[in-house]
């Protein structure tokens, strides 16, 4: 059995109070906390190994560079890549997107060239292509969703057609927790030859993810909502369509040779590394992910079903209370609305009571604009919380309403 109490030790940061309440963090869709193996690592990094990489011939490089690349290798393992070349860093999830629309689709698209993305995108994943059709030509179509939060898969294959370039999915929802059917996307796009993208913030921490399985061509995901640092994150893309692919950014270990007339670019996943990355940040991605690798990823999507179940049902049943999106398949995240109050103000009153949860409109306006609100109070799960976390929180709501009455 999951024992979350024996997990949520290794999170220093968890053991405080917050307006002299004990901290309940439930906005772990925003960004999760590090276990201490991670905090060490950085530690470690700067007290002994702080050195750039693959440019040195001294020790300190050297251990730096080791560190680095271990940890692509250790990612790549996590996702079950291929190869560890498969892997490039990147800031985060949401420049590993911006790299596939500028380096992949921007050179192939053609005016009238369509990209398919879904209503319950993240910014990050509508605002790329939208900039990439603007310089092309080319068109954003959108998979709608129903009042449940649910992908209209028969609008998916109605608009997947002979002008469909590329196809970029989240797979799961940040906003409502949906747990999209990814697995019968990529079947169907690559049934026409289209590659397809996965946005994996939201899955990678909490699910087994394996790459090679979903048959996915592109997978991004953020380090800092898998138990790792934030300014990192990872793109995971089949060696031939990165190999086919033009640098995106210029200098430092994306080049192989430079002359005023002509430069040869690295191989991959360097050609897509310019500058000094982040050694530090990809050092404590590496350590997150052995943390992560300790669980049965299986047994900790059960875990945060359970939470999200009890939340669900305990939120359910205060009247006045509304939960936007009830997917059948979803993860651990709970939005929802209380009464007339507006989420900013039931949000600063959980905070007085010590609970940290998100609210706004989670970086997905169309879904907000789809459900015709504004925003809602969003409560998200990691493998640290327990029903005492999910019983704090409704106690505070139903707090909420009294107060507001």
């Amino acid at each position: 059995m999951f024992d979350a109490d024996a997990v949520r030790r290794e999170f220093p940061i968890l053991d405080q109070q917050v307006h002299g309440k004990p901290l309940v963090y439930l906005d772990n869709a925003n960004t999760t906390q590090k276990p201490l193996s991670v905090i060490e690592a950085l530690d470690h990094y700067y007290r002994a190994d702080n050195a750039n990489i693959h440019r040195a011939t001294h020790l300190l490089s050297e251990r730096a560079t080791k560190a680095y690349e271990g940890a692509r290798q250790r990612i790549a393992r996590f996702f079950n890549a291929r190869e560890t070349e498969e892997i490039v860093f990147t800031r985060g999830c949401t420049e590993a997107i911006n790299l596939v629309a500028h380096a992949y689709a921007r050179p192939r698209l053609q005016p009238g060239d369509e990209i398919l993305v879904t209503r319950m995108e993240h910014h990050s994943n509508i605002v790329p292509w939208q900039i990439v059709a603007q310089q092309t030509g080319a068109v954003l179509r959108v998979v709608p969703m129903d009042e449940h939060g649910v992908l209209d898969m028969a609008a998916f294959e109605r608009l997947l057609g002979p002008k469909t370039r590329l196809v970029s999915v989240i797979h799961v929802s940040n906003a409502l927790g949906t747990v999209n059917p990814v697995r019968e996307v990529i079947r169907l796009a690559k049934a026409q030859g289209v590659p397809v993208l996965l946005d994996g913030a939201q899955a990678a921490p909490h699910m087994p993810v394996d790459v090679r399985e979903l048959d996915c061509d592109f997978y991004a995901c953020s380090a800092h909502k898998m138990y790792g640092p934030t300014g990192i994150g990872a793109l995971y893309g089949r060696r031939a369509l990165l190999e086919s692919m033009p640098p995106w950014m210029g200098g430092g270990d994306m080049i192989a040779s430079v002359t005023f007339e002509h430069t040869e670019y690295n191989e991959i996943p360097y050609k897509f590394e310019a500058g000094t990355p982040n050694i530090a940040g990809v050092v404590g991605f590496g350590t997150a992910v052995d943390f992560l690798s300790r669980f049965d990823l299986r047994e900790v999507a059960a875990h945060e079903h359970d939470l999200l179940t009890h939340a669900t049902e305990a939120l359910s049943a205060i009247d006045g209370i509304r939960i936007v999106g009830q997917a059948p398949e979803r993860a651990g995240v709970v939005s929802f609305l209380v009464g007339d109050v507006h989420p900013h103000d039931v949000g600063t009153f959980l905070d007085q009571d010590g609970v940290a949860v998100r609210t706004g409109q989670h970086c997905a306006q169309p879904v907000m604009d789809f459900y015709g609100i504004t925003s809602t109070v969003r409560a998200s799960f990691g493998l640290y919380n327990t029903h005492a976390d999910v019983d704090a929180l409704v106690a505070s709501v139903k707090k909420v309403q009294a107060f507001f009455s």
